[in-house]
């Protein structure tokens, strides 16, 4: 068994295990633990494929920005955990037919997977031919260059859509104090300030 083998199987196992307590963790932050365990592990993994940049990703995106949130919405919210999953146990049998239907697609679907006309398998990781740039200059030639139109446009959609949230949330409460800038520029500085005369030994 290889460094790589070893490595693999490894980081497999340590996935598995940690997607498995994710779920029957009875403690919310240790969920949110084992969760942030499960991801690391998948990045060790896609790093032995060849593809560093989608474990950086999942590191700095789902790691850093996603499970911490998780972790601080639920050490910050007193929510109560056990009645949650006391009205989840109640669609337990549904969940368990839908698992189940999903199995069977998957069953299908790989029972008659067939690869291309054209199309030659590896037989492993050694056999694959190196390409001239790595595996992150390649996606970054290929995404800013054939598709530079389309990830321009999912840019101004999710743009869109910050905006839409932000303006379709947004309210103005009388009983809130505001900043408002126009009126801070526009102020006279002569009646800005109050200058008082305080005597010693008197207060205001």
């Amino acid at each position: 068994m290889t460094v790589a083998d070893f490595a693999f199987y490894l980081f497999a196992i340590v996935t598995v295990a940690g997607g498995l307590f994710t779920v029957t963790a009875r403690n919310p932050v240790h969920s949110v633990l084992w969760l942030i365990l499960t991801f690391f592990s998948t990045a060790g993994l896609f790093v032995l494929l060849g593809a560093e940049f989608v474990a950086m990703l999942l590191i700095i995106v789902y790691v850093g920005a996603v499970a911490v949130l998780f972790l601080f919405v639920v050490m910050m919210l007193d929510v109560d955990f056990a009645e949650l999953k006391a009205e989840m146990a109640k669609y337990v049998p549904l969940a368990g037919l839908i698992g189940i239907v999903l199995l069977m697609q998957l069953a299908i679907a790989f029972g008659v997977w067939e690869s291309a006309e054209g199309v030659v398998v590896a037989e492993g990781l050694n056999t694959l031919v190196p390409m001239a740039e790595v595996n992150t200059a390649a996606l970054g030639l290929v995404l800013y260059d054939e598709y530079f139109l389309m990830f321009q446009l999912a840019g101004l959609i999710l743009l869109v859509a910050m905006i839409g949230a932000i303006a379709l949330t947004l309210r103005h409460r009388k009983d809130v104090k505001r900043q408002n800038i126009v009126q801070q520029v526009l102020r006279d500085p002569a009646k800005a300030m109050n200058v008082h005369d305080v005597k010693p030994g008197q207060g205001l």
